[in-house]
């Protein structure tokens, strides 16, 4: 009977160090990572925007995949090189200037993932990142297209 109550124990007391041990990362640590990832996410909108497809490419994870969801239109993708085709041949976005804004909000980041919240005039893109060789990608895409 004292086997259960010792292992819930040990169970609880690692449960708290390794919840500790992520709380002590330094603030500036954690806030140089979240201004990393808004950055990332900046980039890639903006690229989108003004059609420059090599600086989409740049925020890209090669594993790269977007799933847009648009009223009863059935869900398409994208991968990484669609992407950044798409935006080389459609050049700058047609929106007009003042739809072009957006509001990114990081989230969580926990190791090398973050995640993060882009929210445009027409759309919000539900954004998965992961760090690849010291640089933040985005690795997925899930995007609700307003009607």
């Amino acid at each position: 009977m004292q086997r259960p109550a010792l292992t819930l124990a040990l169970s609880l007391l690692l449960f708290g160090i390794s919840t500790s041990a992520q709380d002590n990362r330094p603030p500036s640590a954690a806030s140089d990572e979240s201004s990393a990832v808004s950055t990332t996410v900046k980039n890639y909108i903006e690229a989108y925007y003004t059609g420059d497809a090599l600086r989409m490419k740049e925020t890209l994870h090669p594993h790269y995949l977007k799933h847009m969801i648009h009223g009863d239109i059935p869900m398409r993708e994208r991968t990484a090189a669609q992407m950044e085709r798409e935006i080389r041949i459609n050049g700058p976005s047609d929106q007009p200037q003042a739809e072009k804004t957006e509001q990114v909000n990081v989230l969580d980041v926990a190791g090398n993932i973050a995640s993060a919240k882009l929210v445009t005039p027409h759309w919000v893109d539900y954004i998965t990142l992961s760090k690849l060789d010291g640089q933040w990608k985005i690795l997925s895409v899930v995007q609700r297209i307003s009607d």
